[in-house]
């Protein structure tokens, strides 16, 4: 394992074939995002309980540098002869419904007090802990216990609340969703309105990384436990001014990362991917959260996106009229500390030309008899007036392109066609790929190498792909 934030050959081939395989999931068809991972904790007595443990760990970038954290972690279970649980990077997504009573246990097995703090949400009770400057916090080997009620639906998340400039860099944070009232799987909306409907979610938590930090800290505790009691702690520090992240993520993965399964074996802390799939027409919501200390400017590409929501407080002059002062934008400002629900879809409107590439009957003056159309009702999103129109150029042949690992070999959605032995390989479903990345190109490379960082793709599906949830 690497310590220091450096390469070694061997951990860099290893790195390069887990990307490989966590890219050939793509090609197998094995990759899905349909709906955000995440835990529920368990309910008794009208309350809904988390236990978490702060502990360190391990995180790897995409590049093969293997970083110090210390993350938080679901600590529900038991775990035999002094066994502790997996540490992950962002903390665990905490998914609750409007109205209820939240309780957050978090035990603290770092060799220094903290704490947590649910901004948007106030905390009306705590147990055990000791007094800090922002909230209760947990010793060293102890525990800490925060209750909230559950107000608002929305987007928020959760951080540490003691010295959180240095323990949010190190990892102590996640993500909270509130499910509005009268959300159902047959009725997904991100707030108490019919206009915040969606058909697929997915979450992304931007944060960025100084490893330098990171090797510090993990130096100035490794001579610390050395000699320190079992009990003792300590608080560490570092010249925060100094801070230049290298990386960036997106749910705790720098790309390629971002691609691989969630729960892949080889990133076992950092458990969640972040690469939605649609089919053309439906809508997508974003969860966006500013965990770090930096502004990403976030950029899709194919189309704008409407913000709805920001800090899980719907964009609305009156609730009965839903998100009315929703923005659309190409390239969202995501400040820290900061949330953005917004909805992002796709039809193939107005291309000028039929994206699945199928023929229409004429009628003598050479209009589209639209009605004879072969399109299946699911294929129908287009402007009519561009069904059955040909791609308005032509190709040229195979020897005169240059093959993406994306392109299918066809245009057209849904289809493949002739291409050199080995191109295209990642895409065997015919699907549509849009990328959504930092708008800082400074943010899109692992280690100062392009591509990598905080990029990932949207893939638009053909409607007979399916999509697990």
């Amino acid at each position: 394992m690497i310590l220091d934030g450096k390469k070694t050959p061997w951990h860099g081939l290893g790195h390069m074939l887990r990307n490989a395989a966590a890219l050939a999931l793509l090609a197998f068809g094995l990759q899905a995002q349909a709906a955000i991972p995440g835990i529920t904790g368990s309910v008794a007595a009208g309350v809904r309980e988390f236990r978490l443990a702060a502990l360190p760990g391990y995180i790897s970038a995409a590049d093969g540098v293997s970083i110090y954290m210390w993350g938080l972690a679901d600590d529900s279970q038991t775990y035999a002869n002094g066994g502790t649980p997996q540490m992950q990077y962002p903390a665990p997504t905490l998914i609750v419904n409007q109205g209820e009573r939240v309780r957050i246990v978090l035990r603290n097995l770092l060799p220094t007090r903290t704490s947590l703090i649910f901004p948007g949400h106030v905390v009306i009770n705590t147990a055990s802990g000791v007094n800090g400057f922002i909230a209760r916090e947990a010793r060293r080997n102890g525990t800490v216990t925060y209750e909230f009620d559950a107000r608002e639906p929305g987007t928020y998340y959760y951080q540490s609340g003691t010295q959180p400039g240095l323990q949010t860099e190190m990892g102590l944070l996640g993500a909270l969703i509130v499910r509005p009232n009268n959300y159902s799987a047959l009725n997904k909306i991100a707030y108490n309105h019919a206009g915040t409907r969606y058909d697929r979610e997915t979450l992304m938590v931007l944060s960025e990384v100084d490893p330098v930090i990171h090797t510090d800290i993990e130096q100035q505790v490794n001579a610390f436990v050395a000699t320190a009691a079992a009990n003792a702690e300590k608080v560490f520090t570092v010249d925060m001014s100094k801070r230049f992240p290298q990386y960036w993520f997106m749910n705790g993965r720098t790309s390629p990362d971002t691609m691989a399964d969630n729960f892949v074996g080889e990133l076992p802390a950092q458990p969640y991917n972040c690469l939605p799939r649609m089919h053309p027409g439906e809508r997508l919501l974003l969860r966006v959260i500013g965990a770090g200390a930096d502004l990403h400017p976030l950029h899709h590409h194919g189309n704008n996106s409407w913000t709805i929501a920001r800090d899980g407080r719907m964009l609305s002059s009156d609730p009965a009229k839903g998100a009315n002062l929703a923005q659309s934008d190409y390239t969202v400002r995501i400040v820290p500390g900061e949330t953005y629900d917004a909805i992002w879809s796709w039809t193939g409107e107005g291309l000028g030309w039929d994206i699945y590439g199928l023929d229409c009957p004429r009628d003598a003056q050479g209009n589209v008899i639209d009605a004879q159309c072969p399109h299946t009702a699911d294929m129908r999103h287009q402007k009519p007036s561009d069904r059955g129109r040909p791609l308005p150029t032509v190709l040229p042949s195979e020897l005169e392109l240059a093959y993406g690992e994306f392109y299918s070999g066809s245009p057209y959605l849904g289809s493949a066609g002739r291409k050199p032995v080995g191109a295209g390989a990642l895409n065997v479903s015919g699907g549509f790929f849009h990328m959504i990345h930092s708008h800082n190109e400074r943010e899109i490379v692992n280690g100062g190498i392009y591509p990598g960082g905080m990029m990932t793709m949207i893939i638009i599906e053909p409607p007979h792909q399916p999509i697990g949830e």
